[in-house]
């Protein structure tokens, strides 16, 4: 003979302990919620995200040009041969275009695109 599990359709004994799981889970819902009081609109939100990420992007970008300009100056100084300087000095030209064009394609999305906004709509 076969034993057969016995599954009560009411929980029974192990109602104390789904009442408690499900109340943890709700009291760590409410307590890691955190409200979303929006005190500007999306778009503000957004626009002051695009400007703080560009500081950050630009603040970094620049320390690490500069950084790279020192060893590709020191490369260039301290080179044995004609080659070597010329790479370096090729090297420079490049780090300060990249980062010309990183700040710029930046700056254009944080400071000049919202000038922009607008324009591109048809009013009667």
């Amino acid at each position: 003979m076969t034993k057969k599990n016995y599954q009560p359709a009411w929980p029974g004994p192990r109602l104390p302990l789904w009442y408690i799981r499900i109340m943890a889970a709700a009291i760590a819902v409410i307590c890691l919620t955190t409200p979303a009081l929006a005190a500007t609109d999306l778009w503000t939100a957004a626009q002051t995200i695009i400007v703080d990420i560009y500081g950050h992007i630009a603040t970094l970008s620049t320390a690490l040009a500069g950084l790279m300009s020192a060893i590709a100056v020191l490369g260039a100084k301290l080179s044995n041969n004609q080659h070597k300087v010329d790479q370096a000095w090729d090297w420079l030209k490049r780090i300060w275009i990249c980062w010309g064009i990183i700040n710029g394609i930046g700056a254009f999305i944080a400071y000049i695109t919202p000038h922009f906004s607008g324009l591109a709509t048809i009013t009667p």
